[in-house]
C-alpha cells in the first residue's frame, strides 16, 4: 500500500467502504487537487475579507493564512515528501504560524510583516520544488501530477506575492497602480494579483512595479514562469501524449 493511501486507513474486510470512506481516499489520492481546489477558493474568497475594514480584515487574512498552511502542510506530507522537505517544513512552517498568528494581534508591526511574508514565501517555493520533485520522480503520468501543475504553478504565485510584501517593506513605494499619482503601499491581494498576471504572462496588470529592486524581481518571475511552461508543461504534456500513443 502506498505511503499516501495509509494516511486514511481502509474499510475491514467484508464490509462495501462507505461514502465517507470512498471520499477519504479520493482525497488521499488527490493531495495536489485538493492544494489546487483550496488555493482557487481562495481567489474567489479573498476579496470578501480585503474588503472589510480595519482590524477584521487584518484577523481574516491571518486566519486565512493558517488555514493555507495547513493544506500545504497536507499536500507536502500526501505527496511522500523526502525527508528534507519535512526538516525544512518544520522549521520554517512553525515561526510562520507563530507570526501569521502575531500579524492578527499587531497587525501595524512592520517588523513582523516582513518576516511572516518573507518566512511565507520561502516556504511555498520549497513546496513548490517538492512538487516539482513529485511530478519529475518518473517517466509515468499519474492524474494527481496533472492536478500538480496547476498546484505548483499557484504555490509559486503565492510565494512571489509574499516576497513583493517583503520587498515594498524594505523599499517604500516599489509598486503602484496606473495612474496614481504617488506610489502607495499595495496589499497582499494586489500583489497577488500582480504575481499571476506576471508568471501567466498574459500582460501588465494595472500594478507596476516602480523602484528598481522590485523590478529585479518581477523579472525574475517573468523568467520563472517561461521556464515553467517550457519544461514542466511541455513534459508532461509529451508523457501523456506518449503513453496514449502506446
Amino acid at each position: 500500500m502506498s505511503a499516501s493511501l495509509e494516511l486514511w486507513p481502509s474499510s475491514p474486510r467484508g464490509t462495501a467502504p462507505s461514502r465517507l470512506d470512498r471520499l477519504r481516499r479520493k482525497v488521499a489520492e488527490l493531495p495536489c487537487a485538493l492544494l489546487l481546489f483550496a488555493q482557487l477558493t481562495a481567489l474567489v474568497a479573498y476579496p470578501f475579507i480585503e474588503t472589510r475594514a480595519g482590524d477584521v480584515r487584518e484577523t481574516g487574512r491571518a486566519i486565512f493564512g493558517l488555514i493555507g498552511l495547513l493544506v500545504l502542510f497536507l499536500a507536502v506530507r500526501a505527496v511522500r515528501a523526502t525527508p528534507a522537505l519535512t526538516w525544512v517544513a518544520v522549521l520554517l512552517g512553525g515561526p510562520v504560524v507563530l507570526l501569521t498568528v502575531a500579524e492578527a494581534i499587531w497587525p501595524l508591526n512592520d517588523v513582523l510583516a516582513f518576516w511572516s511574508a518573507l518566512l511565507h514565501a520561502l516556504f511555498y517555493f520549497y513546496t513548490g520544488y517538492g512538487l516539482l520533485r513529485y511530478m519529475f520522480a518518473d517517466n509515468w503520468v499519474t492524474r494527481d501530477e496533472l492536478y500538480a501543475t496547476g498546484a505548483t504553478f499557484t504555490v509559486v504565485a503565492w510565494g512571489f506575492a509574499y516576497l513583493y510584501v517583503a520587498v515594498q517593506l524594505i523599499w517604500g513605494n516599489s509598486f503602484t497602480i496606473y495612474g496614481e499619482t504617488n506610489p502607495g503601499t499595495r496589499t497582499w491581494f494586489e500583489l497577488l494579483y500582480l504575481s499571476i498576471t506576471t508568471m501567466t504572462s498574459t500582460g501588465l496588470s494595472d500594478i507596476i512595479a516602480v523602484e528598481a529592486h522590485a523590478r529585479a524581481f518581477v523579472l525574475l518571475q517573468q523568467i520563472a514562469g517561461m521556464l515553467y511552461v517550457a519544461l514542466v508543461v511541455a513534459r508532461l504534456v509529451g508523457l501523456t501524449i506518449a503513453r496514449f500513443r502506446q
